[in-house]
């Protein structure tokens, strides 16, 4: 955990390693929301605005329609993957 201090002026600076983490370069705009215990930042625009006509392009599925029993079939095999994980890292 790295540590700032407020400035005299009213500014807090980010270390370089949460900046770089996130990706925020100068310029970034943030929201600022104050609650119990201290304060959130979360940037103003997480994502760039766009159009239903920019995104509807992925929504297309062109194979065949999945039946209840193919997603049933799914969930259970990635349930079983992840509790294979665990179970992996456990024995670690």
């Amino acid at each position: 955990m790295e540590t700032t201090k407020l400035s005299s002026k009213g500014q807090v600076v980010l270390p370089k390693s949460v900046r770089d983490a996130r990706g925020w370069r100068e310029g970034t705009e943030f929201v600022i929301e104050a609650v119990a215990d201290g304060v959130v930042l979360r940037t103003k625009n997480p994502f760039p605005p766009t159009s239903i006509d920019q995104v509807a392009g992925s929504l297309t599925y062109k194979g065949l329609p999945k039946t209840q029993e193919d997603f049933d079939r799914g969930i259970r095999a990635e349930v079983a993957r992840r509790h294979r994980r665990l179970r992996l890292n456990r024995a670690k």
